[in-house]
């Protein structure tokens, strides 16, 4: 749980409270301890590589759950 605090304070709370899915417009949330962001209404993963999200939507997988 430690880790997880960590990473996610890798991406400011400012900044993930403004970033949304370039897809739908929805909010994003962390997922796997700040490797990537998600988007709950699309279902998009992001990636975040040396602490910048990559948001892209050609970057992006679907996560099935």
């Amino acid at each position: 749980m430690v880790k997880e605090r960590k990473m996610a304070a890798m991406i400011p709370q400012d900044l993930l409270e403004i970033l949304v899915c370039p897809a739908c417009k929805k909010p994003l949330v962390i997922k796997d301890n700040g490797e990537s962001l998600k988007c709950n209404a699309c279902r998009r993963v992001y990636p975040v590589r040396e602490d910048i999200p990559i948001l892209l939507v050609d970057e992006a997988v679907t996560d099935p759950s």
